[in-house]
């Protein structure tokens, strides 16, 4: 099975999670309720990288207060089998120290990397650390932390739409979606 096959076989048989419709619904949700919490804060906001684009995008326009956006990309490598070992493949080039930070992700995990992020926020010097994640999934034990601003709960499955991807695919996808198990 060729790659394209793969794929199209993957969106064949996926589990719609969330429609477009209420995943907007909670991006729309999320964003007054940062309006309202960092309204006086001048954030900096960070797009996690590749993942967080979407949801970032689509809160971008519904904030209403001052605000400037970076990016920033931290990644586990993927035959790591514990601990949790960042790779840093991009940092912001805007100062944080003495800012107020406003993380944008697709989804909180199991929390290591955003952890990650966290602390290196907290050693730039930033004033106040946030995160804005569109989808928390539940698992059966702690996180490291837990985020802010949560668009959506959603159980353990492997999801792929709206900035979460499947083998680097479907990332483009409108709406949530759950694989087969």
């Amino acid at each position: 099975m060729t790659m394209l096959e793969e794929i199209k076989h993957i969106q064949a048989t996926a589990d719609l999670l969330h429609s477009e419709q209420e995943v907007e619904a909670a991006i729309d949700k999320m964003a007054q309720q940062i309006n309202i919490a960092l309204a006086e804060c001048n954030p900096l906001l960070l797009c996690v990288l590749n993942g967080g684009i979407p949801t970032f995008g689509k809160l971008l326009t519904r904030l209403t207060m001052p605000l400037t956006i970076d990016t920033i990309n931290a990644s586990r490598y993927q035959n790591q089998t514990s601990g949790g070992h960042i790779e840093w493949l991009a940092k912001p080039k805007t100062p944080l120290k003495g800012r107020t930070i406003l993380i944008i992700d697709d989804i909180l995990d199991e929390g290591i990397t955003l952890a990650a992020i966290y602390a290196y926020c907290r050693d730039q010097g930033a004033t106040a650390v946030y995160s804005a994640v569109l989808i928390e999934k539940t698992l059966d034990h702690p996180k490291p932390l837990s985020a802010d601003f949560i668009g959506m709960t959603v159980e353990n499955r492997y999801l792929f739409g709206y900035g979460m991807d499947y083998k680097g695919y479907l990332r483009n996808t409108p709406g949530i979606y759950a694989c087969k198990e």
